[in-house]
């Protein structure tokens, strides 16, 4: 499939293009039990698509070990089977940080997946610490980083870039990141932040881009499309003030499972579309929403309304609402139970 094919795609008709993303999928629909940990909101980065990063001193702040440790045993004792450990572009916190806090968590709790931090947050790590990224990771790796989430990603076009993150990894960086994150056997999601200033050419280019990585590493999980809110965020002011309509949300997901057909999953990120919407979306493509979450801040800072966490039996409900069977899944998308 090539790039003209995937941008022409966006002008069929929405229940045509639901129709053969279904058929790529099976009755399944998967979900994790798992936390959100955003361990710091000082970034350096600033982007205009964020709403997260502090604003001044008196909201900023940087986890300490025991605090996110204390995190980890409350996820535990909910039956969590992953940590989703991401933050920012924060210039005081070393490598160290993270391999003394991957390490106790392993210690403490070793069958427990550690999915943390992004491509931008591998590249600036390494940037600051004056290493590698292939070192970067092979320390994070040795501590106890086993996935890695696929944030950062927005839109692999730097044309765009430049506009809503012009401060941190271009897309030849984040893409090489992942590159070296699965040569070194780190498994990692990917993501596409969209509905802002790109166009469907934009969409279809990152899609493209990353089909051909996962032709050439397999490194890659599952694709989780993002729907931009721009509450709170600079790009509003700059006249983003609308999210995206429904169906061009559900048109990007059942394209997303087209175009993807290597990928395991595509995930309706109930955080983000609601979760109506992510129901919606396990007609059109998606066969997973995600976790439990147990608490996100980065999405709703700007302005999210959904809930922090998502109970199991809430889950249930959606999925099996579509006709769907649920099944609890471990990180790599391995089913642990069927729900009938």
């Amino acid at each position: 499939m090539n790039l003209k094919e995937i941008k022409d795609m966006f002008a069929l008709d929405l229940h045509e293009l639901g129709v053969k993303a279904n058929l790529i999928n099976n009755d399944f629909v998967t979900f994790v039990i798992n936390r959100h940990i955003n361990y710091t909101n000082v970034c350096i980065s600033k982007c205009p698509l964020c709403a997260f990063y502090a604003k001044d001193n008196a909201d900023a702040y940087l986890m300490s070990k025991e605090e996110i440790l204390s995190k980890v045993k409350e996820a535990v004792a909910l039956g969590a089977t992953e940590l989703h450990i991401v933050g920012s572009h924060n210039p005081d916190v070393t490598i160290e940080y993270f391999e003394e806090i991957f390490s106790e968590i392993k210690q403490r709790f070793p069958d427990v997946v550690i999915k943390a931090l992004t491509a931008t947050e591998i590249d600036f790590l390494a940037k600051k610490e004056k290493m590698s990224v292939l070192e970067t990771l092979k320390r994070l790796k040795n501590s106890g980083l086993q996935a890695m989430p696929g944030g950062g990603a927005e839109i692999l076009d730097d044309r765009i870039r430049r506009k809503i993150c012009p401060n941190k990894a271009n897309s030849k960086e984040w893409l090489k990141t992942m590159k070296i994150a699965h040569k070194v056997g780190i498994k990692s999601n990917a993501t596409m932040l969209f509905g802002h200033i790109e166009k469907v050419k934009h969409r279809a280019r990152h899609l493209y881009r990353l089909k051909r990585l996962q032709d050439r590493t397999g490194g890659f999980i599952s694709f989780i499309p993002l729907l931009f809110h721009p509450e709170n965020t600079k790009l509003k002011e700059m006249g983003v003030r609308e999210k995206a309509s429904p169906v061009d949300v559900l048109k990007t997901i059942a394209i997303s499972r087209i175009v993807l057909d290597n990928f395991k999953s595509i995930r309706a990120y109930w955080v983000m579309l609601g979760e109506k919407l992510a129901q919606i979306a396990l007609s059109y493509g998606a066969n997973d929403v995600d976790g439990t979450i147990m608490e996100e801040r980065i999405t709703h800072a700007a302005g999210a309304e959904t809930p922090l966490y998502l109970p199991i039996q809430r889950i249930l409900e959606l999925i099996k609402g579509v006709n769907k069977i649920p099944a609890q899944r471990d990180t790599f998308c391995n089913i642990i139970r069927v729900y009938s």
